[in-house]
């Protein structure tokens, strides 16, 4: 005679012939699977309600090992290249996607946000722009149809906009940029209206290198950020690129700067990090590099609203620095074979992982 099994005890049964299951190593289900799996990057900084991003670029995508990491370790994508003047208006009012649709699509898939990159620098832009002595009126048009038409474009499908790139000299003055010299320091407010009148919900960023320490540059977008707050123009975020080098020293000012600007009411966040050495690697300059990839990230955690991180690509293997700084390298978490770097393990370190 078969003795009828209650339901409840049905269930305890199962639970324990899973849990016996899981502490053999045999998967049971997504429960066991994420009770096994080291977390990423991005799940670690999620714990701290803040994002982990790369970068990166369209050339790369064809490399699977790459993008797989991609896809896996990061919740946040910056398109180092795709949406840049050049490459989105390659001749005057014929606008072209393609490069920022692939990596929109390429972010949508992995379940990414997306740092859009950037509307207003005086870098990579076309030559029929660079090559024309416009008008104000004439070039304030032009400014005011590529953002527009832009910001339209990925309207719903970016997280934020670097609107102004750039726009200081280390002394704190103004760079002597197309739009300067054309327009004046007014083009600032007009990008930022512009972009919010475009996609009123992606937080609008301005974005510039060497201002992690408190010091001319740093100040100069203090002031400005300030008195943009106060005339009421749509600002929410400053971005830190963090482009460090070793033998420059570490901004030891960082956590206190994140905080006087997040007191003005806005957001930061640093958007371009790498730390390159002179080369060759050794193992003393590794070690010091991860403890700056350490020290930044605990910065950034202990400012409230430091809402993330974002490497300038993740690795070696595609970073702009030895191209542009001859002798120099070796700058991301991971080496040029996607192996990890002690920089990666000071990241998780910093972020509460093992």
């Amino acid at each position: 005679m078969r003795t009828k099994t209650s339901s409840r005890t049905r269930l305890r049964l199962v639970g324990a012939l899973a849990a016996l299951l899981v502490s053999a190593g045999f998967a049971t289900g997504p429960a066991a699977h994420a009770a096994h799996r080291t977390p990423t990057l991005a799940e670690l900084a999620q714990r701290h309600g803040r994002y982990f991003g790369s970068a990166t670029d369209n050339p790369e995508l064809t490399d699977t090992a790459y993008t797989a990491l991609l896809g896996s370790e990061f919740d946040m994508i910056t398109p180092g290249n795709g949406m840049k003047w050049y490459a989105t208006e390659p001749e005057q009012g014929v606008f072209d996607w393609t490069k920022g649709d692939e990596i929109v699509k390429l972010a949508r898939r992995n379940h990414q946000r997306v740092r859009a990159h950037t509307l207003v620098w005086h870098s990579q832009l076309p030559g029929w722009l660079t090559s024309h002595d416009w008008t104000a009126a004439e070039l304030r048009a032009i400014l005011k149809k590529h953002i527009t038409t832009e910001v339209r474009h990925y309207r719903g499908k970016v997280y934020s906009w670097d609107v102004v790139n750039e726009a200081f000299n280390e002394d704190g003055t103004y760079r002597e940029t197309i739009w300067y010299k054309t327009l004046g320091p007014g083009y600032i407010a007009d990008a930022l209206r512009w972009a919010h009148q475009a996609d009123p919900h992606a937080k609008l960023y301005l974005n510039d290198y060497n201002i992690e320490a408190t010091g001319p540059k740093s100040d100069a977008y203090y002031q400005l950020a300030k008195d943009l707050k106060a005339r009421g123009v749509p600002l929410d975020s400053i971005g830190f690129q963090a482009h460090l080098a070793l033998q420059y020293g570490y901004p030891s000012t960082l956590e206190e700067n994140l905080r006087r600007f997040s007191r003005l009411g806005l957001d930061t966040a640093l958007t371009e990090v790498d730390v390159r050495m002179q080369l060759p690697a050794t193992e003393a300059k590794l070690a010091e590099q991860a403890t700056w990839y350490r020290d930044l990230t605990e910065a950034c955690l202990a400012v409230r609203r430091c809402v993330g991180v974002t490497v300038w690509d993740y690795t070696d293997k595609y970073s702009w620095i030895p191209a542009v700084f001859p002798g120099e390298g070796a700058a991301l978490p991971w080496d040029e074979q996607l192996r990890p770097k002690p920089a990666y393990v000071a990241l998780r370190e910093a972020l509460g992982g093992k």
